[in-house]
């Protein structure tokens, strides 16, 4: 991971940037003035400004609305918030109202095995907003050893749900998305584009293992400094890395991109 300093444009202009918000924009649970403002200083700037969470969609709405974003992805691409003229956000989804509500009922049954049998698990406290997966807490108010954490993951993927760790949740779910699919669903959604062309003139910041097919796919990747915490466990490392963590580390890659932004 190379620092800042060795930040190279594109050879043409910048078009965006993608982000995960837990742990990136946010610190101790919330987003930092100086990320809000970053976000707010991307816009100006005249680039799209997308998050992608693993965050369900009740949780993002009120963020959807009032942040200076173009679209709002959660539940790792599965379903998206885009904002609307008169403040409230329309919401759109991957997967048919048919198939969510099958997967739904097949996903409290692993979400009940996994309560049962894996010792202090418990699910997210924000799983009341979930449609489209499952969320276990291990970081963000329960602390899970690793140990419990895999055997949580195996659980999941026995099912046949897709499972994948962030820095606060395990989250698990049925069918073939994640937050990559939900970088290039959302571009067609938003720009008729495709982002396979545009590899080059977007950005994605991240912190933790459910970013790292982001960070594989982005030449022009970044990992806030509490990255590290997850370095061992990254097949995929993020080309750049910040000084500071989470919502600092975010203004401080934000200034550097508008910084060379020409």
């Amino acid at each position: 991971m190379l620092d800042l300093s060795h930040w190279q444009r594109p050879p043409q202009p910048w078009l965006g940037v993608f982000t995960d918000i837990d742990d990136t924009l946010t610190t101790e649970g919330a987003i930092t003035a100086d990320a809000l403002q970053s976000l707010t200083a991307l816009k100006q700037a005249g680039l799209m400004v997308i998050p992608i969470t693993g965050r369900p969609m009740g949780w993002s709405r009120d963020f959807a609305q009032t942040w200076p974003v173009d679209a709002l992805v959660a539940e790792n691409g599965a379903a998206a918030w885009l904002p609307q003229a008169d403040g409230k956000p329309r919401a759109i989804y991957q997967q048919s109202a048919a198939v969510r509500t099958v997967n739904w009922k097949r996903m409290q049954e692993v979400a009940a095995r996994i309560v049962r049998e894996v010792p202090g698990a418990a699910l997210a406290q924000d799983s009341a907003g979930r449609e489209t997966d499952i969320a276990i807490d291990h970081s963000e108010f329960t602390h899970l050893p690793a140990a419990a954490i895999d055997e949580v993951v195996r659980i999941m993927r026995s099912a046949g749900m897709v499972a994948t760790v962030s820095s606060i949740h395990i989250n698990g779910w049925f069918g073939d998305h994640h937050k990559l699919s939900g970088a290039h669903w959302i571009l067609r959604e938003l720009c008729a584009r495709p982002l396979d062309q545009e590899w080059q003139q977007w950005v994605y910041v991240g912190d933790s293992t459910n970013d790292q097919v982001m960070f594989q796919h982005f030449p022009h990747s970044v990992g806030v400094a509490n990255v590290r915490r997850f370095e061992s466990q990254l097949s995929h490392h993020p080309r750049y890395i910040t000084p500071s963590e989470r919502g600092a580390g975010f203004a401080e890659f934000t200034g550097h991109l508008l910084k060379h932004l020409t």
